[in-house]
């Protein structure tokens, strides 16, 4: 004995032919966003979060650099300010970069790139010193500015790195009086 047709007429997809569609158009949703969240646009151009990486790494470096060239012009710093150019240039090696080794403190030795900005350190201490901290405050005015826009690990990164810029600041200003 034959079925009855059913009463209602059928309208649109069967479910058969959606169930065959649904996994292409699932693996094509994942895959168009999955390359809108990748770190590379295109794989031609870093995103916005490779770019605030890099420049974080660049200030870090540069700022490393700054360093050695407060203590080649006044080398009676080296030891107070070995332990923060050490943690800079943790932050570079944090944000991407590979670590440097800080030139030596003589200055009869052979001088190193980075150190060879030191005819633009204030002749005195204090206004050297006085320096670092312009340099360390503006560079964490600027990463505490770009964390707004960063995505989740890298805006706690730029943060962290951020205060311990601040806590720089106040050790090369109020703790050395």
């Amino acid at each position: 004995m034959p079925f009855p047709s059913s009463p209602r007429a059928c309208s649109g997809p069967r479910r058969r032919s959606l169930l065959a569609v649904a996994p292409a158009a699932l693996l094509t949703a994942g895959c168009t966003a999955g390359s809108e969240d990748s770190d590379t646009t295109g794989g031609s151009r870093p995103s916005a979060a490779d770019r605030a990486r890099a420049r974080a790494a660049r200030d870090s470096t540069a700022l490393a650099a700054r360093y050695d060239a407060v203590v080649a012009a006044h080398p009676k710093l080296a030891e107070r300010l070995r332990p923060l150019r050490a943690e800079v240039v943790r932050h570079a090696e944090a944000f991407g970069r590979t670590a440097s080794a800080p030139p030596s403190p003589s200055p009869s030795g052979p001088a190193s790139p980075s150190a060879s900005p030191s005819a633009a350190v204030p002749a005195k201490e204090k206004d050297a010193l006085a320096e670092l901290a312009a340099a360390e405050r503006e560079i964490a005015e600027r990463r505490t500015t770009a964390l707004l826009d960063a995505p989740g690990e890298l805006a706690r990164l730029l943060a962290s790195v951020a205060a311990a810029g601040a806590a720089h600041v106040y050790l090369l200003t109020e703790a050395g009086r």
